[in-house]
């Protein structure tokens, strides 16, 4: 199952650093191996959440993760988004941004398309942050069968019956970001987290409806190959046995790749730290992409999220605290070194818990049934 799974990984690694080795030499090489390692490393938790999401869908739409989703963020996210995102912020047409991106010492308006990517850090930093402060929230609100800091989240179960709660708190949080960080971009801040959130609210909604839709029994959705048997599911557990299919998987698909795009934003805008040459940085971003891909479907694959029940805890925290990071570069400068650390502390203790969490249970003689248990940590 491994080499299944991470065949094309390897396949696209080799045939990546051998382009990058023939076209810009050893130097090249170099740029586009670090790239690829800095991806991976800083995109684990991001692996999680993907596979807490992925394991709702069918096998089908699994495989267009792995395949057609690859290329979205490979070319899409990490080559043509960036682009979109200077032409927009600096309103320049899309010949001359070509020209500057393929071309590090040529400057419009004074600035060279690293910098007038920079320059809109502050739209990618308010857009990213809002969707992804609204993973953390919605997840740390809503009841989960499995609580990893008790202290934390009995509590914010309970408040988080008031409806439209995570929203509200979004919105406070944005507000805020605007009048302490926005020092002159606070109109671009509100716009672009507005942005943020309002999509959030149209995938996960889109997606929610239409897998309710299959719950009730719309067997219209079930073309595509989905077993005859099904279970009930909520929106935060499988949908069904096959898992969903159809619209449902289409707007869970489209959420994937909006939760890669913020994740990958920043890391294009701080890949321009190590080199200035646009398609090494897609070549290195986009290797480090596929790994986590197939890292999410061998999560999924081996049921990695049931036996370790505390992971998606610590990957959502690792989340709220990359939203938050994001809010605050608005103004301050934070190395990745950091937001990276961060994200493998949350993972790595919420895994400690959950090992531990099945001694006790193998020692006890296990669980009959889920159980709403609590980590030491």
């Amino acid at each position: 199952m491994f080499f299944r799974t991470f065949g094309w990984s390897f396949a696209i690694t080799v045939v990546g650093l051998v382009v990058a080795g023939l076209v810009w030499g050893p130097t090249g090489f170099g740029v586009v191996a670090i790239l690829s390692v800095l991806e991976i490393s800083l995109s684990f938790d991001n692996a999680v959440v993907n596979a807490s999401v992925l394991k709702r869908m069918s096998p089908f739409w699994q495989k267009i993760f792995l395949t057609v989703g690859v290329l979205i963020a490979v070319f899409g996210m990490r080559l043509v988004f960036p682009l979109l995102v200077v032409g927009l912020t600096a309103h320049i047409g899309p010949g001359t941004v070509i020209d500057l991106a393929l071309h590090s010492d040529k400057t419009y308006d004074g600035l060279t398309y690293a910098q007038h990517l920079q320059e809109a850090h502050p739209a990618i930093a308010a857009f990213g942050g809002m969707f992804l402060l609204m993973i953390f929230l919605d997840f740390i609100f809503e009841d989960k069968d499995y609580q990893w800091l008790r202290w934390i989240e009995r509590p914010l179960e309970k408040i988080g019956k008031l409806d439209q709660l995570s929203v509200l708190i979004a919105m406070v949080v944005l507000a805020l970001s605007a009048n302490f960080f926005g020092d002159g971009h606070a109109e671009t801040v509100l716009l672009a987290g507005l942005l943020g959130l309002v999509t959030y609210l149209a995938v996960n909604g889109l997606a929610n409806v239409f897998e309710g839709t299959l719950e009730d029994g719309d067997e219209d959705e079930a073309e595509e190959g989905e077993a005859a048997e099904k279970a009930p599911a909520s929106a935060g557990a499988n949908a069904s046995v096959a898992g969903v299919v159809g619209k449902a998987a289409f707007f869970l698909f489209l959420y994937l790749e909006v939760l890669d795009a913020s994740f990958s934003f920043d890391g294009v805008v701080g890949a321009f730290a190590i080199t200035s040459d646009i398609f090494q940085i897609a070549l290195g971003l986009g290797i480090g992409a596929m790994y986590i891909r197939s890292l999410t479907v061998y999560l999924v694959r081996k049921g990695t999220l049931d036996d370790y029940v505390y992971l998606e805890h610590g990957a959502h925290y690792a989340i709220g605290a990359l939203a938050i990071i994001l809010m605050v570069s608005i103004k301050h400068e934070i190395p990745e070194i950091v937001t990276g650390l961060i994200g493998v502390a949350f993972i790595l203790a919420s895994l400690a818990s959950s090992i531990l969490r099945n001694r006790r249970l193998e020692s006890a003689g296990g669980p009959s049934e889920p159980e709403r248990v609590t980590s030491e940590v």
